[in-house]
């Protein structure tokens, strides 16, 4: 945006030195959340552990640009970040760490404003740069940022599926309805998978579904939503934040672990695509190349 590097990032990105047979397709799964404080990024941090004991290779980016903190969560210590890559420090290949469980992590840099301002155009070009990526992957799960900015809608609309977090809070509830709105308005995005956090039993969690539920009837026909889950209040998983650890690896009988659990189980019997959808979507390479395989 303010240099060479920025305008080359919608064509580019710095590649891996050599080339490969391309590995398979990769389910793609978005997490987001509307508004902040919906304990999304733990949601996906510990999903994406999950699947990873699961044996299921999973990669999981954290899309939140300006504020990350997948890194914190998980108590690493990335040397290069999404901002290295955009400046053209560093390939998409090095700034993959691993992190519990074999799961593989891309960090994205906090406090960086720059990063937060992407054009348009640039986070269509971080979305492409990963069909270079040679490695081979079952799943990634993409935590995004709160809100509805250009950033959140590019990786929900490129992602196969979109999980929308709520908590019981009438702002949350309100937001993501308005983050539905917006993605299948603008960017035709008609399937939502919604997990309720920090519930205090399981049929509040299922209240909080069916109330998003009845207004998204309501002015959103086009629009299908499935209940994915519920995570309970837990201490053990306020405590696994504390010790920048997944609760799915550090209590794995904790009430939390176990219902992050029983997503990832759900979730891991998702197919990934056999053709593209069309417009902008993670490992469109991947996809392209084995319907012509077929």
């Amino acid at each position: 945006m303010q240099s060479r590097e920025y305008a080359k990032l919608t064509h580019t990105f710095p590649l891996a030195a050599t080339r490969r047979e391309p590995a398979g397709p990769v389910r793609t799964i978005a997490v987001t959340g509307g508004k902040g404080g919906v304990g999304k990024t733990n949601v996906s941090a510990n999903l994406a552990v999950a699947l990873a004991g699961m044996g299921k290779r999973t990669l999981l980016l954290d899309a939140d640009l300006g504020l990350a903190n997948i890194d914190v969560v998980l108590g690493l210590q990335p040397k290069h970040t999404l901002a290295d890559l955009v400046a053209g420090r560093c390939t998409l290949e090095e700034v993959i760490i691993e992190g519990p469980n074999g799961v593989l992590v891309v960090p994205a840099a906090s406090g960086r404003r720059h990063m937060a301002e992407l054009a348009p155009a640039e986070h269509v070009g971080l979305v492409n740069a990963f069909s270079e990526l040679e490695r081979d992957l079952d799943v990634m799960i993409i935590d995004t940022a709160a809100g509805i900015t250009d950033s959140v809608l590019t990786f929900c609309q490129a992602a196969q599926d979109t999980v929308v977090v709520v908590c019981d809070e009438p702002a949350s509830i309100t937001d993501a309805y308005a983050l539905i709105k917006v993605l299948s308005r603008e960017r035709g995005v008609d399937r939502i998978q919604v997990v309720a956090n920090m519930a205090r039993d399981p049929n509040e969690g299922r209240a909080l579904y069916e109330k998003l539920v009845r207004v998204c009837e309501k002015f959103l026909i086009d629009v299908s939503l499935n209940y994915l889950g519920c995570v309970p209040q837990d201490d053990w998983l306020r405590v696994s934040v504390q010790r920048q650890q997944p609760v799915v690896k550090l209590y794995p009988s904790a009430p939390a672990a176990l219902a992050i659990q029983e997503i990832a189980r759900r979730t891991a019997r998702w197919q990934a695509p056999t053709t593209p959808r069309g417009g902008v979507e993670f490992f469109l390479e991947r996809i392209i190349q084995q319907k012509v395989s077929a």
